[in-house]
């Protein structure tokens, strides 16, 4: 069975779930201690935006190479807030596997559409 092509970015599933993820991210860096405020609160946040941003801007490139190296940077932000998760758990600043696994789901959703971007005929 074969989808409609998106019309915008909002219509992608991998940006509905990495959207999901950044809400979830604010959620969970709330309960973070306040000194933490301008450390890893900021820094998680802003990383977890950085995956749906790159998706959108990525969405608009004309190329394939462009839209790949968009969701290539999305990736890589996804991988800083893996890292932000081991540190939160480590500091024991609560329970992170929810965000893991969601994590990993927009992640593999992100490389099966960078691959169908790749392997796409235009």
């Amino acid at each position: 069975m074969r989808r409609e092509p998106a019309k915008d970015f909002q219509d992608l599933i991998v940006w509905q779930k990495a959207h999901q993820f950044v809400l979830f991210t604010y959620k969970f860096s709330d309960s973070f201690p306040t000194d933490e405020t301008y450390g890893l609160t900021s820094q998680f946040r802003r990383a977890a935006i950085s995956a749906p941003a790159n998706i959108a801007e990525g969405f608009k490139k004309k190329t394939k190479p462009d839209k790949a190296r968009y969701m290539n940077i999305a990736q890589a932000s996804l991988e800083e807030c893996r890292y932000y998760l081991i540190l939160a758990k480590d500091l024991g600043y609560g329970d992170t596997s929810q965000l893991m696994s969601r994590l990993e789901e927009v992640s593999k959703l992100l490389q099966a559409y960078t691959s169908s971007i790749l392997d796409s005929g235009s």
